[in-house]
């Protein structure tokens, strides 16, 4: 079961997205994109914050604004924010330009379009504020926006709040989708959403009300004057240059879309007139795809499920596939830096590449190993999109079972393999755990699938404590068995516990008519370790930090462990047999 287990963590049972990947010189697309993203989310933060203190007074927004400008006007906070303002710019036209298929998820089309439209929504205002004060010398603050834009020209104050809602909305999607495969998220993701609600309405509730209060104010000609004058409005020449700034700006950007949209369609006819390549299915059915496509997208194109928790970003594996053709694909493009360290994370077996990231340059036949069939209920909801859950993995093996089916008849051997996993098993549901997959002559047992609890925090303590339960009433249920079967065995049946915790997908793997509920992850993958390592150290169990952690119990005789695939050390704790 040994070698069955690791494949099973490994080949097939894809990571949960939260590879710790290995670090590599230089940045990726996706972390610049990552980081110009947070500071652009960061800097609409604060200015929806000041937008909130309208609630209090127009002096709060006015000291509100003192303070936004004396963090985001210092020269390293412009070019942080300016680069970072380019460069999500250049990465969204960019996306805009690689994705050839569009049909994917309502949420991700939502960001794309929202991303893609900012700019026309938000360029009035930039210009009237940033630019002016910029290129004019002159000194807005909430007084003279407010007025400008909520009463003297309504639409445009219309304008700007679409604008910082569609900002609002497009950052909340970026952050959802980079954090929802993190630890902790499903728990805190009810007062994220929280903040995501009241922060915006607050902001627009602030601008309504300061608003009211300059209404009030430019009835009176002394403030018009002091407020609305030439040191802060500008000239007629000026306005006229602001204007023709802002014209600038939008027939830029629409040259720029202009450009993807033209270069997307020279593209796709270059690729047509390179030739397709038809993806071959285990169902038979094939798909016919320019060259360049991914092999998800063919999937995409061709309406065939293909499973893709992380929606083919690369950070996950769910969409792997392994190659049916001949010699593992060896013609095929080499994996890219992105795909080769999900790959060597998770120990994938020549052959099996992601869905995603593989553009092949000729015909190809493919399997992929986890794909969502149409089906009714959550299952099937689960199959598709995965569940994040905190569990705790076990693996169980017989030690010696290739011995013990040489010195044996086949039906004895299975006799004495089905005694052990009911002891094992029995042992499991006892402690509150449940049997997931059976795997030759040992099996995969999984803690804290139960109802949530209602305090969340409870569920790690609980399925933890659980399983370390387990670990001790296995020991007891195999020395009853060793007892009974002593006479007829002569030798003491010996075996592995791998033990580890954390977060992982879970959902209904399988085909339409075995569908089955299992988890897949890296906590998979570092407990099937766990228990490969039992025999060569000679331990009945392994059972990392992690497990005593999120039991909130102490471990002793912790040691340092190196685990095959991965780069970092593992702490855990070793327990020796009884009869050591």
């Amino acid at each position: 079961m040994r070698r069955g287990g690791t494949e099973a963590a490994g080949a097939g049972g894809p990571a949960d997205g939260r590879l710790a990947l290995p670090r590599a010189s230089g940045l990726t697309l996706r972390q610049v994109r990552l980081g110009s993203g947070l500071v652009l989310c960061a800097y609409v933060l604060t200015h929806l914050i000041v937008h909130a203190l309208g609630n209090a007074s127009l002096g709060a927004m006015e000291a509100g604004l003192a303070v936004k400008a004396a963090l985001w006007r210092s020269p390293p906070a412009l070019v942080l924010l300016y680069g970072s303002l380019l460069a999500h710019l250049a990465l969204g036209l960019y996306a805009l330009y690689e994705r050839r298929f569009f049909r994917i998820v309502p949420a991700e089309i939502a960001q794309l379009v929202l991303g893609l439209a900012l700019p026309a929504l938000l360029v009035t205002h930039v210009v009237g504020t940033r630019l002016a004060w910029s290129l004019e010398g002159l000194d807005r603050g909430y007084a003279q926006v407010l007025y400008g834009t909520w009463i003297a020209a309504p639409w445009h104050g219309a304008l700007q709040v679409a604008g910082l809602a569609a900002a609002w909305l497009h950052g909340c999607l970026g952050l959802h989708y980079w954090l929802r495969l993190k630890p902790g998220y499903g728990r805190a993701a009810p007062w994220l959403i929280g903040l995501a609600v009241l922060v915006p309405a607050l902001a627009v509730l602030g601008a309504a009300q300061g608003a009211r209060d300059v209404r009030a104010l430019s009835a009176e000609p002394a403030w018009r004057a002091s407020a609305l004058g030439i040191r802060h409005m500008g000239l007629p020449d000026q306005a006229a240059h602001l204007l023709a700034w802002r014209d600038g700006l939008l027939w830029g950007y629409a040259g720029a879309l202009a450009l993807v949209l033209a270069a997307r369609g020279l593209r796709t006819r270059a690729e047509t007139r390179g030739g397709f390549v038809r993806v071959t299915y285990p169902s038979g059915r094939t798909v016919r795809v320019p060259r360049g496509a991914s092999v998800l997208e063919a999937s995409r194109r061709g309406r065939i499920p293909h499973a893709s928790v992380c929606g083919g970003r690369g950070r996950c594996s769910t969409c792997r596939i392994r190659i049916a053709d001949g010699e593992h694909g060896g013609s095929l493009p080499p994996p890219g830096r992105a795909e080769r360290a999900v790959l060597e994370r998770i120990g994938a077996s020549p052959g099996i590449r992601l869905a995603c990231q593989l553009r092949p340059e000729r015909d190809l036949t493919v399997a992929p190993l986890f794909t969502p069939h149409a089906q009714h209920g959550p299952a099937a909801e689960r199959a598709e999109t995965g569940e994040e859950r905190f569990v705790a993995v076990m693996f169980v093996d017989l030690r010696g079972s290739t011995r013990l089916a040489e010195e044996r008849l086949p039906y004895d051997t299975v006799f004495v393999i089905n005694r052990f996993l009911s002891a094992v098993g029995q042992a499991v549901r006892d402690s509150g755990g449940s049997v997931n997959q059976q795997l030759g002559d040992g099996l995969m047992a999984l803690f804290g699938l139960g109802p949530e609890p209602t305090d969340p925090g409870t569920a790690p303590k609980a399925a933890s404590r659980d399983a370390l339960r387990a670990v001790e009433a296995i020991g007891v249920a195999v020395e009853r068995l060793n007892a009974v079967l002593a006479h007829d065995l002569g030798e003491r049946l010996r075996y592995g516990i791998g033990l580890h915790a954390g977060t992982a997908i879970v959902g209904a793997m399988g085909d339409a008519l075995d569908a089955r509920f299992t988890a897949l992850g890296d906590t998979v993958n570092v407990a099937a370790r766990l228990e490969g390592l039992t025999g060569p150290m000679g331990q009945v169990a392994i059972v990392s930090e992690a497990v005593y952690r999120a039991a909130q119990l102490p471990a002793e005789d912790l040691q340092e462990l190196t685990l095959s695939g991965r780069a970092r050390t593992l702490r855990a704790r070793l327990i020796a047999a009884r009869d050591a």
